[in-house]
């Protein structure tokens, strides 16, 4: 038996035109070497070697296409970034370190000093503070203004402005953003739509198809499902996608090997994912609506969400993400947070394990207290990301939680 000598038959890529998301999440971007493996292939190497210095020349020349340094090219990510991008209906695909980085990235490789950002006030905590205070010292301004209220994207215009952030669903309340509105008034006004799509990844949401330029994810999240990993990713065309890898290139905010890889096999089971998040994360919400103890319950699913119809017209589901409010003030929240014995208690999100979080001392914590109150990140506020484990069992353990409020 011969190892590593075989013949190898040529094995034609697979033909995906017009194969719907659920496919494209397992078939997508697979780069198959000679080997034939079925399973995706893992390149954990930092440098790649060449058959003569003069094509060593022509790689870094960029007269020859192939590997260089895993810094910018390496074929595990390359096959994270082509099946994401699939996903998504987007042309490129460039993969970071993580969410923050895939953010970071697009805005040094996009905006320059005297430009102008208008983000919606709904973001995670991170993203406001990366423009309040970062960004703003190499002469980029934000103004922040409420996700849901057209109007106020409006009125916060000028002429330098470049680009119009948003989450949607926005996190923890889970706003929802008329995206067709807002692409437009981006474009009139010749400016970036940017959607940040982490809660409802391209399965229940493709933000390309409502006009936004660039779409981002902390693969962390849902990507992943499983919280194994960090990084993230920035999807769109190569005209702007080109330049965001070039600020990888030259920067290093890079996603390694092996995270790419994890992200790989947690694509192929994304739709079955979100698919069980959605249908606990709805039958918790009601659940939760009917709670004495509750005050409101923040999930687009209900009917008595303000953008139920919108998130309807705009997503295909509704996502694992609750928030919502116990009477009292944090150290209710607190208490009840401490009452649950099987959900954890954690800011991470995304994840087949349901988890529990206090956004106004985690998440948000880092906001000012007049931030925190325009974006209605109250002390008595709860956030949960719902996982797959069996509904019965979650109501059982937030049970807990209100007979810890009661006692």
């Amino acid at each position: 038996m011969s190892h590593g000598h075989e013949e190898h038959l040529w094995i034609p890529e697979s033909d995906l035109e017009g194969m719907s998301v659920d496919t494209l999440s397992v078939r997508a971007g697979q780069i198959r070497t000679g080997q034939l493996e079925h399973s995706d292939a893992i390149f954990p190497t930092s440098s790649f070697v060449y058959g003569s210095a003069a094509q060593a020349a022509a790689r870094f020349g960029g007269e020859e296409a192939g590997n260089i340094y895993s810094r910018f090219t390496n074929p595990t990510v390359q096959a994270f970034e082509g099946r994401i991008a699939a996903m998504e209906g987007g042309e490129k695909a460039v993969a970071t370190a993580s969410g923050m980085a895939a953010i970071l990235s697009t805005c040094m490789s996009l905006l320059k000093t005297g430009d102008h950002v208008i983000c919606s006030r709904g973001v995670f905590g991170t993203t406001n503070v990366l423009f309040q205070k970062y960004m703003a010292r190499f002469g980029v301004e934000t103004t922040f203004v409420s996700l849901t209220d057209v109007s106020a994207w409006q009125a916060a215009v000028r002429p330098e402005t470049k680009m119009l952030f948003i989450e949607t669903p926005s996190n923890p309340l889970c706003e929802v953003a008329d995206m067709d509105a807002l692409s437009s008034l981006a474009h009139a006004n010749d400016a970036l739509f940017v959607v940040d799509n982490c809660f409802c990844t391209p399965i229940l949401q493709r933000p390309l198809e409502h006009g936004a330029d660039l779409v981002i994810h902390s693969a962390t999240k849902y990507l992943d499902g499983q919280g194994r990993c960090v990084g993230g990713v920035v999807v769109g065309p190569a005209k702007y996608l080109d330049e965001v890898y070039g600020f990888i290139r030259s920067a290093g905010p890079t996603m390694s090997p092996f995270n790419a890889w994890v992200f790989q096999k947690g694509l192929e089971t994304l739709p079955i994912r979100m698919r069980a998040h959605c249908d606990n994360a709805l039958e918790l919400a009601k659940w939760l609506e009917t709670q004495p103890s509750v005050e409101k319950v923040f999930y687009a699913g209900l009917e008595s969400h303000p953008q139920h119809e919108l998130a309807k017209k705009q997503q295909s589901g509704f996502g694992g993400m609750v928030s919502f409010t116990v009477k009292g003030g944090r150290e209710q929240a607190w208490r009840f947070i401490d009452g649950t014995r099987m959900i954890s208690i954690t800011a991470n999100l995304g994840d087949v394990k349901t988890t529990i979080t206090h956004p106004a001392t985690t998440t948000h914590g880092r906001l000012a207290p007049e931030d925190k109150v325009q974006a209605g990140i109250t002390e008595n506020l709860i956030r949960l990301s719902v996982g797959i484990e069996a509904i019965d069992d979650l109501k059982t353990d937030l049970a807990r939680g209100f007979q810890a409020l009661e006692d």
